[in-house]
């Protein structure tokens, strides 16, 4: 069976749970336990950990929950490799290595500062001449908390015009989730390899072994990256609750890919490499003498996985008033308080505005207790002019935003007697309960876009006739 998913190639179904894409095979279904292998009968049958594994494998458990955290949010794999993630640990870790950053994203968090203003960046600029891969292209645009703590995350931005080649990351201090905006990303893990489009996402767990390629296709034919990093200091990132809506909507389970075991060959493997390590938000490099993608076989349900944006499923009011952004929330990562999220990733897909003809459409005047970092992966967004892809606001915590003016009036003016379809654009946003403090970078950037909070400018006093009924 084929099915052709919107502004996407073919994806062949090859079982009730495997999926075929971009000449790749994953399995399907959020949260689940697989299992894959790369050469059939290398997985133990029957135990973990055997005293011989299949071909002489070495097992290895990667544990992203502690081992007695409840059964329903338990998270490990284990892996069966050529060698296991210790070899090479005699070339210990260090900062010598002069060509990368200090620290991830660039900056001490220590510069980080304070900022409440409404803030907005216009597109971050395409690298152009040096050779910029993700990890060196990568712009930290703001943090909250430690993730010596555990707890907290951070956003950012990358820029790319070289793939990472024989350099290799992982990250101890959280899960990323990448947007990319421009270009495809064909990202290669342990566990497997994703191919990653614009209006894709994916998940990268705490301390999975990846790297990022520059992947072009007919469609997505640009030869620089650009895109968004979301990274959590603790939990995993979840399906919300569904309440009242019910068991369907939303982001669907079976809508997740998780790759399927790939081993390199044999040749690529010997190469020497280099492994970075993230960890305290810096970063460390250490030799290794063969390549980290040697799992055989898998099993398990931490891994990395994607998603398509364009399979949300949106709900919206039929009736009356603009609701909550929350309906839009495609995952979510639980904060310590019932109820409030330490991370909230959340779209504005394409979607059908049914209301009646006394409804104010666009999003309402603001203040959150929340703090709310909005992206533009195409397209325009509904409430504001000037919103670039590849851009970015911040309102935090209790700082009023809203529809700019022309928004706002041309929406009074609308008498919204007929349903709309809003497909002008893709906008995304990730919604926090921490404050935020915001690099350097992010508030001296030549593409800040200083003039933000004139949008506002003209809206106007119109209390004329309520001000003569209360002088009386």
């Amino acid at each position: 069976m084929v099915e052709t998913c919107p502004g996407q190639s073919s994806v062949n179904f090859t079982s009730a749970s495997m999926v075929e894409e971009d000449n790749l095979v994953y399995q399907a279904g959020f949260g689940n336990s697989f299992e894959s292998e790369a050469l059939p009968g290398a997985l133990p049958r029957g135990r973990n950990n055997p005293r011989l594994c299949p071909f002489n494998l070495y097992a290895e458990q990667l544990s992203g929950t502690a081992f007695t955290s409840p059964r329903h949010i338990n998270r490990r794999t284990w892996l069966y490799r050529i060698q296991p993630g210790v070899t090479g640990s005699h070339h210990a870790f260090s900062q010598t290595d002069r060509s990368l950053p200090k620290f991830f994203g660039g900056t001490d968090p220590k510069e980080f500062r304070l900022d409440p203003n409404p803030l907005r960046w216009k597109s971050m600029p395409h690298v152009e001449n040096s050779k910029t891969t993700f990890v060196t292209g990568m712009k930290t645009l703001m943090m909250s908390g430690d993730p010596l703590l555990k707890f907290g995350l951070a956003v950012s931005m990358y820029t790319a015009n070289t793939s990472m080649g024989d350099t290799h990351l992982y990250n101890s201090d959280g899960d990323f989730l990448i947007v990319p905006e421009t270009s495809s990303l064909v990202v290669q893990t342990e566990l497997g390899i994703m191919k990653v489009h614009p209006k894709e996402i994916c998940i990268i767990p705490r301390g999975v072994v990846f790297s990022v390629q520059l992947g072009e296709t007919e469609e997505y034919d640009s030869v620089v990256a650009r895109g968004y990093v979301l990274e959590v200091f603790q939990g995993h990132f979840t399906l919300p609750e569904l309440g009242p809506i019910g068991s369907n909507g939303l982001a669907n389970a079976r809508d997740f890919l998780y790759p399927t075991a790939k081993v390199v060959p044999e040749e690529e493997y010997r190469k020497p490499c280099t492994i970075l390590n993230k960890f305290g938000n810096e970063l460390f490099h250490r030799q290794s003498c063969h390549s980290p993608y040697n799992v055989v076989a898998w099993h398990g349900n931490y891994a990395p996985f994607k998603y398509s944006l364009e399979k949300f499923c949106a709900v919206n009011s039929v009736t009356y008033d603009h609701l909550d952004p929350s309906i839009y929330t495609v995952l979510t990562c639980v904060g310590n308080e019932p109820g409030t999220a330490l991370a909230d990733f959340v779209i504005f897909p394409p979607r059908i505005m049914a209301t009646d003809s006394n409804t104010f459409r666009p999003p309402w005047f603001h203040r959150n207790t929340m703090s709310e970092f909005m992206g533009l992966i195409e397209g325009c967004y509904d409430a504001k002019k000037g919103f670039e892809p590849g851009g970015a606001s911040l309102h935090s915590t209790m700082t009023p935003h809203g529809p700019d003016s022309v928004t706002y009036e041309r929406a009074i003016s609308d008498k919204c007697e007929h349903p709309i379809k809003f497909d002008g654009g893709l906008a995304f946003m990730f919604e926090t309960s921490c404050l935020f403090k915001l690099s350097p970078y992010a508030l001296e950037c030549h593409h800040r876009d200083v003039e933000y909070a004139t949008c506002w400018n003209d809206l106007a006093d119109n209390f004329e006739d309520g001000w003569k009924l209360l002088r009386k």
